[in-house]
């Protein structure tokens, strides 16, 4: 009789919990790889369907990531900020090589040069699928060195996994030249799982999405909810033309660099549009929260760009790499159909980490199981008041490594932290220190560190306590055998 009810007692609890998934909304993150704040807007570019979300949901004018992919990635997946976590650089595809750059001055620091193990946090991807949802990811992965547990989005919570692995970019988005695999020509960045398209004319950026309407098939099918981590490739180098769209900027007077470039923000465009006519097609629009954003801010280095270096996210200063906020400012829209009111601005600062419970919020998923202590906060409060306003919040980044064999405005060894509208730049390399109002100076050129001495001390002793409290990386001076330490 005790089994009889045990059985009947699981029984009505996997129905509770199946009947339960079936009330929460789909959750789809559109993540786009190296894709500037001001190309959202750009009007050089063709982005119709970036301008209907926007009106459809809530933008974020102030959104930040990290100044390079993987350890915004991380950061998403744990809600854990980069000097938290450890995953400071972008991890290179090969195991335990560490990607820095080599250094006079510096021997490199102790970051997790291999990505975060899953065993250490518990990705939402894995929290979404105890809780029902199906769970897929489609395009670039990078949480991780092939041969780890993390480069695969299976160990992520994912059910279902689509070209993502180890590498950072593709090794091409021609299908013409499989992504890649081609004997003689192969190398890590070749594109997996994508075999049907091997020798065609399409598109990576197209592939993909395909391919995701396939996935979302089944769970649609099966009227269970479903989570789309449909994470693009574009923008990221190589800066390849998208033959769908390169000869009109060229006629439109763009030079052949940047019109490659605009023909891979209008490709991820497309996309985005295609995705939300899918969704209404399949009647599951209205039930479905769409994320868009990007992992860090747009690339501003010549001659994969066009024009002269650091310019191409103006009015921000700088680029991908920088902590300067052409490095880290990104778009972010979220579109919550029937829950939070269409053609919102907030102008709240948020982080990627932020990320993380935000999903878990709209999934209904109120006290999960996780291991590791989330420094994130919901962007629910600032989506539904966009006049909510909380000042008081510190954001750090920490970028105690070498990106690339030069410096660059604000790359290579650099921390920051922001409370209210000012921001806090630190050099690990001289300990110098800036100081800029963001309200009044979006630029930063006016070096206020003098003028407010204060205000300075404040956010360094913040800083410091924040890095100190989470045994951040630091790099080592070759010389005295040292750890930088915050001034």
């Amino acid at each position: 009789m005790k089994k009889v009810l045990t059985l009947l007692s699981l029984i009505c609890i996997y129905t509770s919990s199946f009947a339960q998934s079936k009330l929460r909304p789909n959750i789809i993150t559109f993540l786009v790889d190296d894709m500037g704040w001001t190309d959202f807007t750009n009007p050089n570019y063709r982005t119709p369907n970036m301008a209907l979300l926007a009106k459809q949901g809530v933008r974020f004018t102030q959104a930040y990531a990290t100044p390079v992919c993987t350890p915004t990635r991380t950061s998403i997946l744990s809600g854990m900020n980069a000097a938290h976590h450890g995953v400071t650089n972008w991890t290179s595809p090969v195991k335990d090589k560490n990607s820095d750059a080599p250094d006079q001055q510096f021997s490199a620091s102790a970051w997790k040069i291999n990505g975060l193990d899953p065993k250490d946090y518990t990705p939402y991807p894995q929290l979404l699928k105890e809780a029902g949802y199906w769970t897929i990811h489609v395009g670039k992965a990078h949480w991780g060195a092939a041969g780890t547990p993390q480069a695969s989005p299976y160990n992520m919570g994912f059910l279902v996994n689509i070209a993502g692995h180890a590498a950072g970019h593709p090794q091409s988005y021609y299908g013409k030249d499989n992504f890649g695999n081609i004997p003689q020509k192969w190398s890590v960045q070749a594109v997996p799982d994508l075999q049907e398209y091997h020798g065609s004319s399409i598109f990576l950026t197209e592939a993909l999405t395909l391919e995701a309407f396939k996935a979302l098939e089944v769970p649609i099918k099966k009227q269970q909810p479903f989570y789309l981590n449909l994470s693009h490739y574009a923008v990221h180098t190589p800066v390849l033309a998208d033959d769908r769209f390169f000869q009109a900027y060229l006629n439109a007077g763009l030079d052949s660099t940047e019109a490659r470039y605009a023909s891979l923000v209008e490709g991820v465009d497309k996309s985005l549009g295609d995705l939300m006519t899918f969704l209404r097609e399949k009647k599951v629009a209205e039930n479905t929260i769409i994320l868009f954003l990007s992992d860090n801010g747009g690339l501003s280095l010549a001659p994969a760009r066009g024009k002269k270096p650091h310019v191409q996210n103006l009015p921000l200063r700088a680029g991908k790499g920088s902590v300067y906020e052409g490095g880290i400012r990104i778009p972010l829209v979220v579109k919550w159909p029937k829950v939070v009111e269409p053609n919102q601005v907030t102008e709240q600062y948020v982080m990627a980490e932020d990320v993380f419970p935000t999903v878990l919020q709209m999934a209904q998923i109120s006290l999960p199981k996780k291991i590791q202590q989330v420094d994130g906060q919901s962007l629910l409060p600032y989506m539904k008041d966009t006049s909510k306003k909380n000042e008081s919040r510190e954001l750090i980044w920490h970028y105690p490594n070498k990106w690339i064999d030069q410096d660059g405005p604000g790359i290579n060894y650099k921390s920051a932290i922001r409370k209210g509208k000012y921001k806090l730049v630190y050099d690990l390399r001289t300990g110098q220190k800036e100081l800029y109002d963001l309200e009044h100076d979006l630029g930063e050129e006016h070096n206020l560190v003098n003028s407010l001495p204060d205000k300075s001390a404040e956010l360094s002793q913040s800083l410091k306590s924040y890095l100190i409290k989470y045994k951040a990386p630091m790099p080592t001076d070759k010389n005295t055998g040292k750890q930088v330490e915050i001034n």
